[in-house]
């Protein structure tokens, strides 16, 4: 049942090479920074931090709809990216990919924010390149 279990990082186990460390370094980093995206967006929800004219209600239903999605996949994303879980890097592909769509494709939502493109398909590349690494020093 070992393909079921998420990747490991302790040094002493053996078939753990570098790229794995690496990786789940990597995923546990890009599970603080979707833990911290999913606060926001609930700090948004609940109106901290925003003034009279940017409450939740006041904004379309597309914004309501996507900052709800996004509220809860990054925080679901998180706890899987944390453990290392399969299931979590799924969750963080789907975030990532909606954030990239939501940003590219209906800007009135987000408005078209380059930054956020650039960054989520940079970890992106990251994500694919470390996985690849590890996967190759996995033993047969």
């Amino acid at each position: 049942m070992r393909d079921l279990e998420p990747v490991h990082e302790q040094e002493g186990e053996p078939g753990v090479g570098r790229w794995t460390r690496r990786l789940v370094l990597f995923l546990r980093i890009m599970a603080g920074i979707s833990m911290l995206k999913g606060l926001y967006h609930w700090a948004n929800i609940c109106g901290v931090g925003v003034g009279d004219d940017d409450l939740y209600a006041n904004h379309s239903i597309a914004w309501q709809t996507a900052t709800v999605f996004f509220a809860v996949i990054d925080l679901v994303a998180a706890v899987g990216l944390w453990l290392a879980a399969a299931w979590g890097a799924v969750i963080w592909l789907t975030a990532v990919a909606s954030m990239i769509a939501v940003q590219l494709f209906f800007p009135q939502v987000f408005g078209r924010g380059f930054f956020t493109i650039l960054f989520e398909g940079g970890m992106l590349g990251i994500y694919l390149y470390l996985a690849l690494k590890s996967a190759r020093e996995q033993p047969v």
